[in-house]
């Protein structure tokens, strides 16, 4: 009884706690409806011109083509790592001196050529011309910078000059 009584006296507060209840669940259900009808649109747009399984085959061929790019992508990636390789050995650091072998003789028809790979190993290829009696060349080979025979201050200088080099690798 005890309840009742209670219930009795306090109904206009249970009655208006209620009504506000009602009007949240009200508004709720109004904006869950709202939502609905977006998603619905979407979706409708989504499947637009197309059944579930032209959307599955769609879906396959997209996967096959990602499968076919990963490919591609190894395979690029391995030529890439190649070329890499190829251009430790090939000659990318130059160094060129010109000079005048026989002092006021022939003019600077002399030069020294130095072609060195990234790991400095080439050769040095020397050019000396005189007016009397040609041109002569000379070549000489380097090894981590370095040339186990004698080399000329030209030399010298184009050796430098290439080690000196930046490439765009570097």
């Amino acid at each position: 009884m005890y309840w009742l009584e209670l219930v009795e006296e306090n109904i206009i507060y249970i009655t208006i706690g209620l009504a506000c209840m009602l009007i949240i669940l009200f508004i709720i259900n109004i904006i869950l409806i709202s939502k609905q009808r977006k998603l619905t649109k979407r979706y409708k747009k989504f499947m637009q011109g197309s059944n579930g399984e032209s959307l599955e085959e769609i879906i396959r061929e997209k996967f096959t083509d990602i499968d076919i790019l990963k490919l591609d992508s190894k395979k690029l990636k391995q030529e890439i790592e190649k070329i890499n390789e190829n251009l430790t050995i090939t000659f990318q650091k130059i160094g060129v001196v010109k000079y005048d072998a026989f002092k006021e003789m022939g003019g600077k028809l002399s030069f020294v050529i130095a072609l060195l790979d990234k790991n400095n190993d080439g050769i040095i290829l020397n050019s000396v011309h005189s007016s009397r009696e040609g041109c002569y060349t000379y070549l000489k080979e380097i090894i981590k910078g370095e040339s186990f025979l004698e080399l000329s201050k030209e030399e010298k200088s184009a050796l430098n000059q290439a080690i000196n080099y930046k490439t765009i690798m570097e």
